[in-house]
Formats: C-alpha cells, sequence, structure tokens
C-alpha cells in the first residue's frame, strides 16, 4: 500500500511545510510517536497538522498545538480494521467489532457488474474524531464533514481543498 503523509507548521505569518515521510510513518507504532515527531517540528508553541492519505481510500488530519493533546481527524474509519497505517495513528477510533471493509467494496463491485452503465460508487464513509480541528482557520465541523462527504471527491482531492483553505496548497504540494 502506498500513503502520502506530509505536515505543516505554523509560524507567525505563513505555514512551512515538512515532509511527514522523513519521520518515517510505517516504523511509528503509535499517534504518541507520531506527536512527538511533529511537536519536534513546531515552531514555538505554533500549530503542527499532519496530512496522510492511503491508496486514495481515505485521508487523516492529526493536529497538534504546544503540549495540548493532538486532535485527530478521519475521514472513514472503518478503514481502522484493515489498515496497519490506520491502526498505527487512529487505533482508539476503532470499533467495537472490526467492519471488514473489503466486503463492502466487493458489494459495490458486485452491483456495478450488474449494471455495467452505473456510476461507480464509493461505500459511503464513516468520519470519525475531532471534526472541529481545524474551525479556527475557518474550516468548520460541516465544512470538513461535506468534503468527505461530496460525491466524486477523492482522499487526496480533500486533503486539496483543506490546503487550498488554509492557505498551505504549495507547502504541501511540493511532497506529493
Amino acid at each position: 500500500m502506498s500513503h502520502f503523509a506530509a505536515m505543516i507548521a505554523r509560524t507567525e505569518s505563513r505555514w512551512k511545510g515538512a515532509d511527514a515521510d522523513e519521520i518515517t510513518l510505517d516504523d511509528l507504532n503509535d499517534i504518541e510517536q507520531i506527536v512527538d515527531v511533529m511537536r519536534d517540528a513546531s515552531v514555538g508553541e505554533g500549530s503542527v497538522v499532519l496530512f496522510v492519505e492511503e491508496d486514495d481510500e481515505w485521508f487523516a488530519v492529526v493536529r497538534v498545538d504546544g503540549t495540548d493533546d493532538p486532535r485527530i481527524f478521519i475521514s472513514d474509519a472503518r478503514v481502522v480494521a484493515v489498515s496497519q497505517l490506520a491502526m498505527a495513528v487512529f487505533g482508539d477510533l476503532a470499533p467495537d467489532e472490526a467492519v471488514d471493509v473489503s466486503e463492502a467494496i466487493a458489494e459495490d463491485e458486485d452491483v456495478r457488474a450488474e449494471d455495467d452503465e452505473s456510476p461507480s460508487v464509493r461505500p459511503v464513509p464513516e468520519p470519525s474524531g475531532a471534526t472541529d480541528l481545524l474551525a479556527d482557520y475557518g474550516i468548520s465541523s460541516q465544512d470538513l464533514l461535506d468534503m468527505c462527504a461530496e460525491e466524486g471527491a477523492l482522499p487526496a482531492d480533500v486533503i486539496t481543498t483543506i490546503c487550498e483553505r488554509l492557505g498551505c496548497a504549495d507547502e504541501i504540494e511540493v511532497y506529493r
């Protein structure tokens, strides 16, 4: 599985980009280790935001402000049951009973096979976590949920839209 990860740190006047692949997400076992790396990238007590996307199936945003607890949002909590990366970062959001996302995808493929003229349909995402983590930067909880629910929007598209609204699209796109 391939993933994209990049983080931005807020300075007094702008966002500063940092390639999160440098933190080697594959080698980090849990959110505490990821938060430690994020805090190392912070500028003073400013915000650090990490964007993670895997195989254009899901995306996540992690935000750390100084020594405050991290705030975490994931576009589809069901992937925690099937993605090692999602589990490392979002294990606390795992549902009580594991959800087999591959079954839902297979069902969608069966429906498409029955009617070749029907458009490709992705399962409805199940966002979870701190939907308000970017509210003070102008992206409300409802805005974030609407972006996740937008028909045809891929996780990479949503990250791009978020970054454009935050004013850090150039800082993030350099790492794609």
